[in-house]
């Protein structure tokens, strides 16, 4: 099998239920870890132009809201977010599915808290129906190691490719010396 690079031209952002309170029940990792990558994931998203679709769920809830700074980077993406009400797997919430469906790209890159629960199940619909999915490890959690480990371990079994917030900018830059290059440089040592 030959490497196919993803790139701004041929992938798009999936950003599930980065919420204040959703993160906080994470213990694989810390909150401050988990939420600086994926606001890198964001700005990356942004400078290459990807499509990027977020989602929350039960936002008046223990989940709490999307990351603030989410709607400072992509004010049309967080105003157009898909907030699910409930529904576990994001791909089994209608209006998630055609949005996932309408940014034309079958290369995704995944991030989702809780990586145990959030991120696995989409993660393995969307293998199931012919995408390429990276899931970045590094910008989700779960409330355990070992749960961490296991859904990681899932996900990829069935497929999909593991990565981190660092190696996926790399593979999107290919470059950095583009002038997008030079700015996801800066978004990574920022």
């Amino acid at each position: 099998m030959t490497f196919q690079r993803f790139t701004g031209e041929n992938a798009a952002l999936l950003l599930i239920d980065h919420q204040v309170g959703t993160m906080g029940w994470v213990t694989s990792t810390t909150f401050e870890e988990m939420k600086r990558n994926a606001l890198i994931l964001a700005k990356a998203a942004k400078i290459l132009k990807l499509p990027t679709v977020l989602t929350s769920s039960m936002e008046d809830a223990a989940q709490g809201p999307l990351l603030s700074e989410l709607e400072t980077i992509l004010p049309s993406e967080f105003a157009a977010r898909i907030q699910r009400v409930g529904i576990v797997n994001a791909m089994d919430d209608e209006q998630f599915a055609s949005a996932v469906q309408a940014t034309g790209r079958k290369r995704l890159i995944l991030a989702g808290v809780t990586n145990d629960v959030c991120t696995v199940y989409p993660a393995l619909s969307l293998v199931s129906q012919g995408y390429e999915v990276q899931v970045v490890a590094d910008a989700g959690g779960s409330p355990t190691k070992m749960a961490d480990d296991i859904a990681l371990r899932r996900m990829e079994r069935a497929g999909v490719t593991l990565t981190t917030t660092n190696q996926l900018v790399a593979e999107l830059a290919g470059s950095w010396s583009t002038p997008e290059g030079g700015q996801l440089v800066e978004v990574l040592m920022g």
